[in-house]
């Protein structure tokens, strides 16, 4: 709702016909046109639903009322729908993070891949030759690192909210428990929520990052190397009293927990107590170890991220004497198993933290002298600067949102230059369906590439996030004969 607007609640009893869901989990109907709207060769009004599901009928409550279409919520299910499911979480509904926990998962899935072949088709005009079997993984717990919202409006009531958003909102949920964050984490929630009231600077303590590695030795008799290990980070805007401090020490030891403080940007985050520990996620397919600061960027899901890099490298079909190009490649997830796979692999990113993590975990796993990483700014790319990586066989990019699109324009501009530099196969991991869709275009109708395969990876189960993978494969030049 904009700044402004005033809420409505109007209560519509006359049930309708769900056609349709959108991406935010909404319903969506529509209503019969009037006699005006079929004057003027109009449909008839959209009402976007949350919590109303395809197929169900369903009388509803309006929120917001424009002259094209209306917002509202379910009153009444009249006629369920087969796949409709049991929230299993109380926050369910309040909480904007996990919006289709009411869809059974294999719809949800359904629903993601008609999103990237939706895409792919109204985008790019284009139909994978092979869909590639949906990944899923577990559908709870998984979510190994959150940013958590902590918020002082209530500290008249005795408490501080800490968890997520609202949907749509800039309020806290008032949750006391997590279904998608580890046990232990969501078992933290109430009690981060009494340490924060303690402090000293409450009111200056906006958010608390969360991030679980694995136990750092899960075959230990040693609880305390058998457990996960989990990171937060306090953002305190305000130096810590000597109390305060105490409290945060108490509190590590009480729970296990391994305490950073980031007392400005980012570059600022450091551990306090204890002082030392050791953060990492492992990929055993490939006997990689991947040591990871909580500030680092990492996949959320850590099952998943193992099938991710898994299924990624066996598309690519790297070979021993390949090399082999890791683009936007962060703190080495795809480059360091690749370097066990191909004669030479090359991580580029764009931010020099990340390219210097990288090459750390290449120093932890031995493969210093296989994987090479550089900084290179991968949203300013030409013929020249793909000159200066050297000829690839084989190409993984693993963009941001944004996509890679000047990537894949220089790429179409070697293409016109008949360059022997363009890579005989690229796997793209997307995270957003209609930013592939787009690159998708450049590299089938500029640059030569076919789509071979795509589909979706679960990587986030109940919520609307779809990230997905596709296989482009350069078309060999046909030979005439004369």
């Amino acid at each position: 709702m904009r700044r402004g607007e005033k809420p409505v609640s109007i209560v519509v009893t006359e049930a309708v016909q769900v056609e349709s869901l959108d991406l935010d989990a909404q319903g969506i109907a529509r209503l019969q046109p009037n006699v005006e709207e079929v004057a003027q060769g109009q449909s008839g009004k959209v009402i976007f639903i949350q919590g109303a599901l395809p197929t169900e009928r369903v009388t509803y409550i309006i929120t917001q009322d424009k002259a094209r279409f209306s917002k509202a919520k379910v009153l009444d299910i009249i006629k369920p729908a087969v796949f409709r499911a049991q929230p299993k979480c109380k926050a369910f509904g309040v909480c904007g993070g996990c919006t289709m926990q009411h869809l059974d998962i294999r719809a949800q899935i359904a629903m993601k891949q008609r999103v990237l072949e939706d895409d792919l088709q109204h985008i790019a005009k284009l139909k994978p030759q092979e869909i590639l079997r949906p990944m899923g993984g577990p559908a709870w717990e998984y979510r190994h690192r959150a940013r958590l919202s902590a918020v002082n409006r209530s500290i008249k009531k005795g408490t501080v909210l800490i968890g997520f958003h609202e949907g749509k909102s800039s309020y806290v949920a008032d949750m006391t428990a997590c279904e998608i964050l580890p046990k232990h984490v969501s078992d933290l929630l109430p009690k981060m929520r009494q340490l924060v009231m303690g402090l000293s600077i409450v009111d200056r303590m906006p958010q608390i990052e969360v991030a679980v590695g694995e136990p750092e030795d899960p075959l230990s008799d040693d609880p305390k190397k058998n457990k996960p290990v989990t990171a937060l980070v306090f953002r305190n805007l305000k130096p810590l009293t000597s109390a305060d401090e105490q409290l945060l020490r108490e509190f590590a030891d009480a729970h296990q927990v391994w305490i950073w403080l980031q007392p400005k940007g980012i570059e600022t985050v450091a551990p306090f107590y204890p002082e030392t520990g050791k953060l990492c996620y492992r990929l055993p397919e490939f006997e990689i170890e991947m040591p990871f600061k909580p500030a680092d960027f990492t996949q959320v899901n850590h099952m998943m991220n193992r099938s991710l890099v898994s299924r990624a490298i066996r598309l690519l079909e790297v070979k021993e004497t390949d090399r082999v190009l890791d683009l936007f490649c962060g703190i080495g997830n795809f480059t360091l198993p690749l370097a066990r796979r191909a004669k030479q692999v090359l991580g580029i990113e764009g931010l020099a933290s990340l390219t210097t993590r990288a090459q750390e975990n290449a120093r932890h796993n031995g493969l210093i002298d296989k994987a090479s990483f550089m900084q290179s700014d991968l949203f300013l790319v030409s013929t020249e600067t793909i000159a200066s990586w050297g000829k690839a066989e084989r190409w993984l990019m693993d963009p941001p949102r944004e996509g890679a699109m000047e990537i894949c324009k220089a790429l179409a501009d070697l293409h016109a230059q008949s360059s022997q530099l363009l890579p005989e196969r690229i796997v793209y991991v997307s995270c957003n369906p209609k930013t592939l869709a787009r690159d998708a275009e450049i590299l089938c109708h500029q640059a030569a590439y076919v789509l071979s395969a795509a589909g979706i990876v679960n990587m986030f189960p109940h919520t609307s996030h779809v990230e997905s993978m596709a296989v482009f494969d350069l078309q060999k030049p046909q030979t005439q004969i004369n």
